[in-house]
């Protein structure tokens, strides 16, 4: 035998070697053709159709042929007895030439293939009626990459890959290969490591604890929510009501055994319950896949995959379509800005830091345990570019809420000084991250009218919701971190020391209409020690139950659109636990089923009158009538709308009722008290107004008219002006 081919058959062997078509399959040579096969614990090896026998190469486990070209089709099967007795056979998977296109590897390689997902991972794929499937990885600094799976006993001799040169992509037609089957990639990096990875491009995994890929086929779904798409790219979101459930699907409801529901159920009960309260949208925690149940998604390993916990990518998909059908949005907590270690997963993903960084001054977050990704390789910020198409493309989802925006912008988020590495210019501002951002926002834009990208940024960043070609990040809406703060610190303080901190209520409206903002209630205010919502406000039971439905009031009649973790609605009382469901039972409680029932007025209020969501984002939507009453801790302002009605908002932050409290009104006529927070019908004392007040033409707080209101102890008001019929 050649010296040379000899030294390649046993890197494979080995599974050493780089480009095992140099030696396995069909090679043409001064006119005869030679067949190679690798095959351990195999004889009697054939080549299907034909009279050909392949000869056991001495001391190895390789078989060969050699004849006339003619003897041998070009896709040829082989047949094989196993040392069980088995017969085997499939088609050779080396007598394929490569499948990918030059032009797919050419996008990206530049970062510019929006549907990386239909080209890279595990996919169905057909050669001249020979169905199999094609798997393809990007990992340019392997020395050698085998597909393993349930197929070939996880042996990653068996199969390795073919190299696409400088895309650093490798790729494998395994013809016969059927979906359902279990795979992963095997790596041995320069140094001679071995790993095993999962397809950063699955679209389906293994429930935990086990974690391989599992082969899927293009989804027939048949989708029935058209006529929602169309009024979607149609409406402007700006000026309707948004109105968000914040949901962990783990946690929400569970089966009567303790465990988790199916989507497919989940979205009955959902969809029903959320209708009920009158939310807009329903905003998941990230079902993206992940390892371990306590991050609550945020520590991603399938960029590309629903979570197998609750069903399959079909299930998922009838989720998603039953809420739509019923008139519910949907968006998915999306986390693009780190990844877990897992060594699984993407962490050293070649053997080198390949979509993070090599240095930890720009590649890891220490508080969190997680890795940064490179957003200055073109090939990484085109993995999560295509992630964000294929959740709204694939699933149909309304929008992405970005996770951790503030973390992504900055060098030295939460680092210590010497601890960072400033950008080329000398600055903090990560300016690779910055261009993703934008690009991301600008082409999900472009190609899904009306979906909405949602940024958690909780720094002064500017223009975060404004336009790209303004000068901005692009983003829908951000979340307002700082009202957020403000207003639960203010909450949480004794009514006797509230009017000394008066100005929390004010100062956001400084601010107010600088970005989209939304008003978040979120998960991360009720974890961590911090207690339930009821938990934070002040005072005995009595005094939390009013200050939390004043607290609703405010949220639901202040500029911004609308996010309440789901519980909140009806006053859970301890902290969430993502190992449980939400203490359901809380709701035979008559103060409890007040809570719930504020909630569901506001959110009709919210949803019917224009005034509470034309102008959101516009200072021409609200008036303060007046925010100096801080020695009796009250606010009142207007909310207007485009066709210039509008309506009054009073609230005492304070356990004392206020008689005869005057306010200025701008028209005269009589006003329906159509909102009490301290309603019997949501668990107060019926303190209020009858039901109707008639503002005089006496000028007060800048106004033409007025009128004399009693306020609620630790109440709110929303007053609309009657018309005539």
């Amino acid at each position: 035998m050649d010296k040379n081919l000899k030294a390649a058959l046993q890197r494979i062997a080995e599974a050493r070697h780089h480009d095992p078509f140099e030696v396995l399959g069909r090679h043409l040579k001064k006119g005869k053709a030679t067949v190679r096969v690798f095959l351990p614990r195999a004889h009697q090896v054939r080549i299907d159709g034909t009279d050909v026998s392949l000869t056991p190469v001495p001391g190895t486990d390789f078989f060969e042929w050699s004849g006339a070209p003619d003897l041998i089709p070009e896709h040829y099967k082989v047949t094989w007895v196993e040392d069980n007795g088995k017969l085997e056979g499939r088609f050779d998977p080396y007598c394929f030439p490569a499948q990918l296109q030059e032009f797919d590897l050419h996008l990206f390689h530049e970062g510019k293939h929006w549907h990386a997902f239909n080209v890279l991972g595990a996919r169905i794929h057909t050669v001249e009626e020979i169905e199999g499937v094609l798997f393809s990885v990007w990992a340019p600094n392997a020395e050698r990459v085998s597909i393993v799976g349930d197929f070939n006993s996880w042996d990653g001799r068996m199969h390795p890959m073919r190299s696409r040169g400088s895309s650093g992509v490798w790729e494998l037609f395994l013809p016969g290969i059927e979906a359902g089957g279990l795979y992963r990639f095997e790596l041995r990096s320069s140094t001679g490591d071995v790993v095993t990875k999962n397809d950063p491009y699955a679209n389906e995994f293994q429930k935990r604890p086990e974690n391989a890929g599992v082969i899927t086929r293009p989804s027939d779904y048949v989708w029935s929510d058209r006529e929602w798409i169309n009024t979607r790219e149609e409406q402007d979101w700006q000026k309707s009501p948004l109105s968000v459930y914040e949901v962990h699907l783990g946690s929400w409801q569970r089966d009567p055994k303790g465990g988790f529901l199916n989507y497919r159920d989940i979205a009955h009960r959902l969809a029903d319950y959320v209708s009920e309260l009158g939310f807009t949208h329903i905003e998941l925690l990230p079902i993206t896949e992940h390892p371990f149940d306590g991050s609550w998604g945020y520590q991603t390993t399938g960029y590309f995959a629903p979570t197998s916990r609750f069903g399959t990518p079909d299930d998922f998909r009838y989720f998603v379509d039953h809420m739509h059908q019923k008139g519910i949005g949907i968006i998915l907590d999306w986390v693009p800005a780190h990844f877990p270690k897992d060594a699984h997963a993407l962490a050293k993903f070649d053997g080198t830091a390949l979509y993070e960084h090599e240095d930890p001054r720009k590649g890891e977050h220490r508080d969190w345990g997680t890795l940064i990704f490179n957003y200055g390789r073109p090939e990484v910020k085109n993995f999560l570019l295509s992630s964000a198409v294929y959740w709204l493309e694939e699933f149909h989802l309304d929008g992405l809420r970005v996770d951790a925006v503030a973390s992504m912008l900055y060098l030295d988020y939460s680092r210590d000084p010497g601890d960072w590495v400033p950008n080329q210019y000398g600055g903090r501002e990560n300016l690779e991250a910055v261009d993703f951002l934008r690009h991301l926002n600008s082409v999900t834009h472009d190609q899904f009218p009306g979906t909405l990208m949602v940024a958690e940024e909780s720094t002064a960043w500017p223009q975060v919701s404004r336009p790209t070609w303004l000068g901005g990040l692009g983003f829908s809406m951000k979340w307002n971190m700082g009202w957020m703060h403000d207003t639960l610190s203010y909450f949480s303080k004794d009514p006797v020391f509230r009017r000394f901190h008066h100005d929390q209520l004010s100062f956001g409206l400084l601010y107010a209409f600088t970005e989209n903002f939304v008003l978040p209630f979120s998960h991360d205010e009720v974890v961590h020690g911090k207690g339930s919502l009821l938990d934070k406000m002040a005072g005995d039971d009595w005094q939390r139950f009013a200050s939390l439905r004043t607290l609703f009031t405010y949220m639901f009649t202040y500029p911004g659109k609308k996010l309440l973790f789901m519980g909140n609605e009806f006053a859970h009382g301890r902290e969430w636990d993502e190992k449980g469901e939400l203490d359901w039972y809380l709701m035979d409680r008559p103060q409890h089923q007040g809570m719930r029932a504020l909630v569901s007025a506001l959110n009709r209020f919210y949803r019917e009158i224009p005034a509470l969501h034309d102008l959101e984002f516009e200072s021409g939507g609200f008036e303060w009538i007046d925010c100096h009453d801080a020695s009796q801790s009250v606010i009142s302002y207007l909310r207007w709308a485009l066709d210039g009605t509008f309506v009054a908002v009073v609230l005492n932050f304070t356990p004392v009722p206020r008689e005869h409290y005057r306010i200025g009104l701008p028209t005269g006529g009589d006003y329906r008290e159509i909102m009490n927070s301290d309603s019997q019908f949501y668990g107060g004392t019926n303190m209020g107004n009858q039901g109707v007040v008639t503002a005089e033409p006496k000028a007060w707080m800048g106004q033409s008219h007025s009128v004399e209101l009693t306020l609620p102890p630790m109440g709110a008001l929303i007053l609309q002006p009657v018309r005539p019929d």
